[in-house]
């Protein structure tokens, strides 16, 4: 593997991630622990799913020319870079209702009380933590694996279908969902960097569209 294809399978895998490192920052913020063995299980997921996205892309590529793999790529990794940087917006727009006695307006931010709980943990993870036990437990390291590795499913998709490495793709998928989930949310507790949360889940989005990009320029 050339070190052009090294680069692109980093690229793929930093971008993927960077959602955990908002998360793991987040959750450092509000001192919810991710114990070893839960963060075990987000990084499997994140490994299994960008390896079978890239499996199905690689079956996919079989019957496409290369041109048309590089498009559809870049179709996938931008509208999963703007589907993230959508939802980050949508879930901090706040909305005025009113009271109807007092006429005043009120501001709130959007619920969405009829979506199912993958839904709104994909727009909150914070609400993986169920018991509000200030600990991710292994069933909810699972709720919260599935709500991560939306992104690696993508990577790995975008990996296969342009024939990089699909293994290594998925490895270093694993690696970084792993470190950037524990290292940020050590980071989060030592330093309250909210703010710089938020900034990672925007980095993720923006860096996903750039190698989306760079795909179809390739």
């Amino acid at each position: 593997m050339g070190l052009k294809n090294i680069l692109l399978v980093l690229a793929i895998g930093i971008a993927s991630n960077l959602d955990n490192a908002g998360v793991g920052i987040s959750y450092g913020v509000r001192k919810i622990r991710i114990p070893l063995l839960p963060n075990s299980i987000i990084a499997l997921m994140g490994f299994s799913l960008a390896l079978a996205g890239g499996l199905f892309g690689n079956l996919i590529s079989l019957w496409l020319t290369p041109f048309t793999c590089q498009l559809i790529s870049m179709t996938v990794l931008v509208s999963i870079g703007v589907y993230v940087l959508s939802q980050q917006y949508l879930a901090n727009k706040p909305k005025v209702v009113y009271a109807f006695k007092q006429q005043k307006p009120i501001t709130k931010t959007l619920e969405h009380p009829s979506d199912n709980l993958l839904f709104r943990v994909l727009r909150n993870p914070e609400e993986a933590d169920l018991d509000n036990s200030k600990s991710i437990g292994l069933s909810e390291s699972v709720i919260l694996g599935i709500a991560l590795s939306i992104n690696n499913l993508a990577g790995g998709f975008s990996a296969g279908i342009t024939q990089l490495n699909i293994l290594a793709t998925a490895s270093v998928s694993g690696l970084f969902s792993f470190l950037c989930t524990s290292l940020c949310a050590i980071f989060g507790l030592k330093f309250a960097a909210g703010r710089l949360g938020e900034k990672a889940t925007t980095i993720s989005g923006i860096l996903l569209i750039l190698v989306g990009v760079r795909q179809i320029i390739n």
